[in-house]
């Protein structure tokens, strides 16, 4: 009877740490077109304490600090238009906000974010649906980083 191969171990294959149950019932409270009066206080706090207890590998602030930038930056080039020509730049805009699920995902793939920080940036972009929407997810993002920097500390 034959072998299986038993072929050399793949160097590139990194060993996964082990998940830890994360509760994402928060999730549901994050509502950009009718915020919760907590949403950038308790809300994002337990969005920032999932994140930081999920995989003390990843997740480094610099990193996420990157993702909050380049939606600052879409954030501000939306609400610096005209407000006659405001909601078409969005429209033009949203692709490229949308883009950022894609840059988080292969962020999670070269191991730098882990799948609680992808499965919350794909839920607050999916929650921008408008300028108004956008600027709420921007103060999200940014309140968020404030408690995950008090909960990481590194």
């Amino acid at each position: 009877m034959a072998q299986p191969h038993q072929g050399r171990p793949n160097p590139q294959r990194r060993e996964e740490a082990p998940r830890q149950q994360v509760d994402t019932g928060w999730r549901s409270n994050i509502r950009f077109a009718s915020p919760d009066a907590e949403l950038f206080n308790s809300i994002a706090k337990q969005a920032a304490q999932a994140v930081a207890r999920a995989d003390p590998n990843r997740n480094k602030p610099t990193q996420l600090r990157r993702f909050y930038d380049e939606l600052l930056l879409w954030e501000t080039r939306a609400s610096q238009q005209p407000p006659d020509v405001r909601a078409a730049k969005f429209a033009e805009y949203l692709p490229f906000i949308r883009i950022l699920n894609a840059k988080v995902a292969y962020a999670e793939g070269r191991k730098l974010v882990d799948r609680t920080f992808v499965d919350l940036m794909h839920h607050t972009l999916g929650e921008v649906t408008s300028p108004q929407t956008l600027t709420t997810c921007k103060y999200f993002w940014e309140a968020f980083l404030g408690f995950y920097k008090q909960e990481r500390q590194d």
